[in-house]
């Protein structure tokens, strides 16, 4: 009998250091905004006031703490010596870029901290997450041993929760997270269907293959993290991505894709093979139909969809439907507008749009469904996980006051070089540990 089970979303805390580097080729948003002036408190309220919405709502929402930053101990690695304001110092002499890359506040897109598959679906019945590796970008690649050690600060119980070490760190195997993962099921606590997509396989050359922007997930790595989580073949399927909205700037598939429950919403440009991947998940999903909701490019233009990030938004269960959180820019572009206005008066499976405002992310390529990572936790494993971080009115305010006292307003490249704002990020993170319980996870701590 399956157990009763919930989807709750862990939202990353938006870090001190956010700021528009234009660190990721291949995220137009993020390249068209750099060197713009960025506003870490506004950032991480904004992503706070989403989390509390949804917490509102009656949705179980955790938090994800950021990481250290700027990240010395990457830079003491890379040659650089000296006191910490000396490395700092030499760092942005000598390679801003580098410095700019170990500044980033790219952990609060937690939909690439690491894949997570439910004990429903695993074969020893735990819970269990493989931090991403993130291999594709130098500033992203650092995270994932932060990232495992807050994971198994918050998953704790060995009884309910299995944790994996990220895949080995390089192309080969580069593995995005949960932003190229979905799941779809006729109920949480039952067996799904788990899709992983990728963008090209990395030991066949003449495989199908993006051109201009480089594909972030392969094949290989999908299948290792389904072999490492205990993943048995008939919940399983791998589709690749199409090339062609690879090169339009969807780098991942959380940008033209997103499922919940039996629900598949996506762009028609999204999947090399759409009727095998439809016919596919069909074929393994049980005690459901799938509800596929299919965009086309008359309706909304691939180049509208990454402008807007239609496909980045949150589904989720509701009372008399499912309700799409989307992004203000959805708002903003006519044809995502129209299109949204089209869909919940429809009799199909979304029946409601709520707008949020996450606008400090979406300039470095990141809406509502980049911040959190979802995690399918039965009544057990939701008593068993570390409740400091789980969001409620005091945490909120906690939070909110946090972010408060300790984030600067304004922030710009040349900023990155100054000690004081390592001091207050330092200064800031410890008080974090406290407040969520998480013992320490931060390098400067250890």
């Amino acid at each position: 009998m399956a157990k009763h089970a919930v989807e709750a979303n862990f939202d990353g805390l938006v870090g001190p250091t956010h700021n528009y580097a234009g660190l990721s080729w291949g995220n137009v948003a993020s390249k068209s905004n750099v060197n713009a002036v960025s506003n870490p408190k506004e950032a991480a309220l904004q992503g706070l006031a989403k989390m509390k919405a949804l917490a509102d709502r009656g949705y179980m929402q955790g938090v994800l703490p950021p990481h250290e930053r700027p990240h010395v101990p990457t830079l003491r690695s890379l040659g650089f010596e000296g006191s910490d304001e000396q490395i700092l110092q030499a760092a942005a002499k000598q390679s801003p870029a580098i410095l700019a890359a170990v500044s980033s506040a790219s952990t609060m897109w937690t939909a690439n901290a690491a894949t997570v598959s439910p004990s429903a679906d695993t074969a020893d019945r735990r819970v269990h997450f493989t931090p991403a590796n993130l291999s594709a970008k130098f500033h992203r690649s650092i995270e994932h041993k932060v990232t495992g050690r807050a994971l198994k600060a918050i998953f704790r119980d060995e009884q309910y929760f299995a944790h994996h070490s990220a895949l080995p760190s390089v192309s080969h195997f580069g593995d995005e997270g949960a932003a190229n993962h979905t799941r779809l099921c006729s109920h949480y606590g039952e067996p799904g269907v788990e899709l992983f997509v990728y963008g090209q396989q990395a030991f066949n050359q003449q495989a199908p293959a993006p051109v201009k922007y480089p594909a972030r997930q392969t094949l290989e790595a999908s299948q290792a993290v389904a072999r490492l989580h205990g993943l048995a073949e008939r919940n399983l399927v791998f589709a690749q991505q199409n090339p062609a909205a690879i090169d339009a700037g969807v780098f991942h598939n959380d940008v033209i894709a997103v499922g919940n429950g039996n629900c598949l919403f996506y762009h028609e440009q999204a999947f090399l093979d759409e009727a095998r991947v439809l016919a596919d998940i069909r074929e393994r999903l049980t005690g459901t139909e799938l509800e596929a909701i299919k965009v086309s490019g008359q309706q909304v233009p691939l180049e509208d969809a990454v402008a807007s990030y239609l496909f980045n938004s949150q589904l989720l269960n509701s009372p008399d439907g499912m309700l799409l959180v989307v992004p203000g820019e959805c708002r903003e572009i006519a044809s995502v507008s129209q299109y949204l206005d089209q869909l919940v008066s429809s009799d199909g499976p979304i029946t409601s749009v709520e707008v949020m405002d996450v606008k400090q992310s979406m300039r470095n390529g990141g809406g509502p469904a980049c911040l959190r990572l979802r995690v399918v936790l039965n009544d057990e494993e939701r008593h068993a996980i570390n409740q400091g971080v789980v969001l409620t009115d005091e945490l909120y305010q906690r939070l909110t006051s946090w972010v408060e006292a300790h984030y600067r307003d304004r922030l710009v490249q040349d900023d990155l070089a100054d000690p004081k704002l390592l001091n207050e990020v330092r200064q800031a993170l410890d008080e974090l540990t406290g407040i969520l319980h998480l013992g320490p996870i931060y390098d400067f701590q250890r």
